[in-house]
């Protein structure tokens, strides 16, 4: 069996090997949990995340023999790279991964399953039972991610409390009653609600909450912003990229400020950073301002209207002028 490593990078000393996962292709669904396993992102810079997680899984596995039910949940503001950390995590160790969001109008049933109508193939029906969601994921080796945990309805929250406790039970409404793998692992992500009510979010019970271990995830700093841009684009000239971070930094913070005088609802996501802005450049190369055309048509257009003239302040006091030079992508 294959092992991953996992090294520190705030001390690159210290590192910690976790076995890969290798599916048994004798597994009923080996071919859909094979195709399950995400494609390692060779852009993804780990800024200590993917080495805590491996921390903990060892810990979980290796000195308490799985025996104590531990879960990670990640919990940052939208466009912090939560749920892309996780998918990272599974795709290192060639887990199956299964994202399965708890928002919107995702009841027990659609992860639990419920009994179906079939045809017989004589004119009448046939009753089977069907799968859902989770209890998809959870019937072999899989990293499964709980997204948005604090969207979940109440009926959600009840069906996941004994799985996620020592019992490591599943009930379904057929009676069958499945038990939490050793080779699969539960994690979670969820936005505050401390400093905005993102919507359909609430506080977690505190039931619930006592069964994950909370992690905050914050926006990426400065030199972590630095690193990202110089794996992805390491071409691009530091006229460009110094501007990028420097406006996405203070955008955050402003986003993160309890001064209202200064506090906005729309903050600059990873996505907008790393994802929109250089396919922006990339478009408006040839332009006489690429950075300035990218930023009204790139970012401008998914920020808050009420939060356009902070944005638009921001760039007048650190850009106002982009560089005219041809960015290199």
């Amino acid at each position: 069996m294959s092992v991953q490593k996992f090294i520190n990078p705030d001390d690159e000393k210290q590192s910690i090997e976790i076995p890969s996962c290798k599916l048994d292709k004798k597994i009923e669904d080996y071919e859909s949990r094979n195709n399950r396993i995400p494609e390692v992102d060779e852009f993804y810079v780990d800024l200590g995340m993917q080495y805590r997680l491996a921390k903990v899984l060892n810990s979980k596995t290796k000195s308490f023999k799985n025996e104590i039910p531990i879960h990670i949940a990640l919990m940052g503001h939208m466009g912090t790279g939560k749920d892309h950390d996780i998918e990272q995590f599974a795709a290192r160790l060639n887990f199956p991964y299964y994202r399965i969001p708890l928002s919107g109008e995702v009841r027990d049933v659609t992860l639990l399953g419920s009994v179906q109508l079939y045809g017989d193939g004589k004119g009448g029906t046939e009753s089977r039972w069907q799968d859902g969601e989770l209890t998809r994921a959870l019937r072999g080796p899989a990293i499964v991610n709980l997204s948005e945990l604090n969207a979940a309805g109440p009926e959600v929250l009840f069906a996941l409390h004994s799985l996620l406790d020592r019992h490591k039970k599943l009930e379904l409404p057929n009676g069958e009653v499945l038990t939490l793998r050793d080779d699969t692992y539960i994690f979670g992500t969820m936005n505050p609600t401390s400093l905005r009510d993102y919507a359909g979010t609430q506080s977690l019970n505190k039931a619930f909450a006592d069964r994950w271990v909370i992690w905050d995830k914050p926006f990426p700093n400065k030199e972590q912003l630095n690193a990202i841009f110089e794996k992805r684009y390491p071409n691009l000239q530091s006229e460009y990229t110094d501007l990028i971070i420097k406006l996405a930094t203070e955008i955050n913070n402003s986003f993160m400020s309890e001064d209202i005088s200064i506090n906005i609802e729309t903050p600059m996501s990873l996505r907008t950073i790393v994802e929109r802005i250089p396919i922006g450049l990339d478009v408006y190369s040839d332009s006489k301002d690429p950075l300035k055309d990218t930023w009204e048509n790139f970012v401008l257009p998914h920020v808050n209207k009420e939060d356009l003239d902070h944005y638009k302040t921001l760039w007048n006091t650190i850009v106002r002028k982009g560089p005219s030079i041809k960015p290199k992508l």
